[in-house]
């Protein structure tokens, strides 16, 4: 069984609908969604603020190569264009971690460079799975205490599938 966490964001067009896409479009996989939250961009800040929220995804058939095309896919189909890095995205799909698994190729780097310093992230993360470790890094919950989340705002609109904060 391959098991990834995947983060989720966008902030152009319907944001929301964005994210419902990608919820949709990993289908029977999905496992567990976050609440969504409002972050300030990261990287490039002149940019509109995102919303985010992270999937914990399983499926026997998909590995990390596989997460990484998928959510590729669900960006195309979302018409995401890249012109800037860490630049506006109408959606963003990152393999975040993926059973563990370590990989050093620039296509698919793992665990996802950067999580460690992303509320973005880490906040929607600890929401599903408060005792989870960031390989190499260590676990989610010390992580956080070294980041600033004041900017990290829960919003009400929910996706399909959201899970309760544990």
């Amino acid at each position: 069984m391959s098991r990834a966490v995947l983060s989720l964001g966008s902030n152009l067009g319907d944001r929301l609908a964005m994210l419902r896409l990608a919820v949709t479009g990993f289908g029977a996989s999905v496992q567990a969604v976050s609440p969504v939250y409002e972050t300030a961009p990261w990287g490039v800040l002149d940019q509109p603020d995102f919303l985010n929220a992270v999937l914990i995804v399983e499926d026997a058939d998909v590995d990390a190569w596989g997460w990484l095309r998928r959510g590729q896919a669900l960006e195309s189909e979302a018409g995401r264009v890249r012109e800037i890095r860490w630049g506006p995205r109408t959606l963003d799909v990152d393999v975040v971690t993926v059973d563990g698994v370590r990989s050093e190729d620039p296509e698919l780097l793992l665990p996802h460079p950067g999580t460690a310093d992303r509320a973005s992230v880490l906040v929607p993360w600890h929401d599903l799975e408060p005792a989870a470790v960031l390989p190499g890094r260590g676990p989610i919950t010390a992580l956080l205490t070294k980041l600033d989340t004041s900017g990290v705002r829960r919003v009400e609109a929910g996706l399909p599938g959201a899970s309760e904060v544990l």
